[in-house]
């Protein structure tokens, strides 16, 4: 097992860090490039809870416009970036040279091949979330990690910009969104965002053999708070977003 970084030493679990995320998600719209610059920082912060980041070869599934990529990068890491979406990629700027544009359901990459697979706020956006998935332990290599957040459906924010009305119904909201703006939402219902459970999630990491959960916390939450994630129920309203850090099993792993 890889030991952390001295970035995992800057990453607190505190109220002040959730309430100073969840407040910056007042300006996502507004100053995305602020925003996301945040959530990358905090967010390589606390892989590196996991893992040395120094020299470590890392796919970023779903890399948008690349900020977690640079973040990644600034923390010493090797990184590539896969997109399927190229006006994502190009949204603040020009793509890092280690982009690719392709799907996350065939990552492009030899079995074994990546120290870390990360991916952030993506797995709701595919039709095959638990593909994906095991698209990102493949590639993974045997003592590496898997790095795996996004946005459960039953959150308050599960629905992206209709929410909270998805809590009626994806269509429904969809509908009410586009009656509203003139305009359909960006993330649509059936489309480009699906439904994901904190369940499911878990029920698919832990019937795996090739992997260990390391953790399973609510990304957004103090550490106080992470218990929600052990109570059916509650942790598909409570968790808002999941993070699942899974550890590849090889021989002696």
């Amino acid at each position: 097992m890889a030991s952390a970084s001295p970035a995992s030493q800057r990453h607190r679990a505190t109220l002040a860090r959730s309430v100073r995320l969840l407040t910056a998600f007042r300006h996502e719209q507004r100053d995305p490039e602020s925003f996301y610059a945040l959530m990358a920082r905090d967010t390589v912060a606390q892989l590196s809870m996991y893992t040395d980041l120094d020299g470590a070869t890392v796919i970023d599934v779903g890399t948008g416009s690349g900020f977690f990529a640079r973040a990644l990068t600034a923390a010493g890491a090797r990184c590539v970036g896969i997109d399927h979406d190229v006006a994502e990629m190009t949204a603040h700027g020009t793509p890092g040279a280690g982009s690719l544009v392709a799907s996350a359901l065939a990552l492009p990459f030899r079995t074994g091949s990546a120290d870390v697979c990360f991916s952030s706020n993506v797995l709701e956006h595919v039709p095959g979330p638990w593909r994906m998935a095991a698209e990102m332990v493949r590639v993974t290599r045997p003592g590496g990690t898997v790095f795996l957040s996004f946005t459960n459906w039953l959150s308050p924010w599960g629905g992206h910009e209709t929410s909270p009305w998805h809590y009626l119904g994806g269509d429904r909201a969809a509908r009410r969104y586009e009656r509203r703006t003139g305009r359909p939402p960006k993330n649509r219902f059936g489309h480009s965002l699906h439904p994901v459970s904190v369940s499911a999630a878990l029920a698919w990491a832990r019937a795996r053999e090739d992997v260990r959960v390391l953790d399973a916390v609510p990304r957004y939450h103090p550490r106080w708070a992470e218990g929600v994630v052990r109570v059916p129920g509650l942790r598909e309203v409570a968790t808002w977003n999941l993070v699942l850090v899974l550890r590849k099993r090889g021989v002696g792993i």
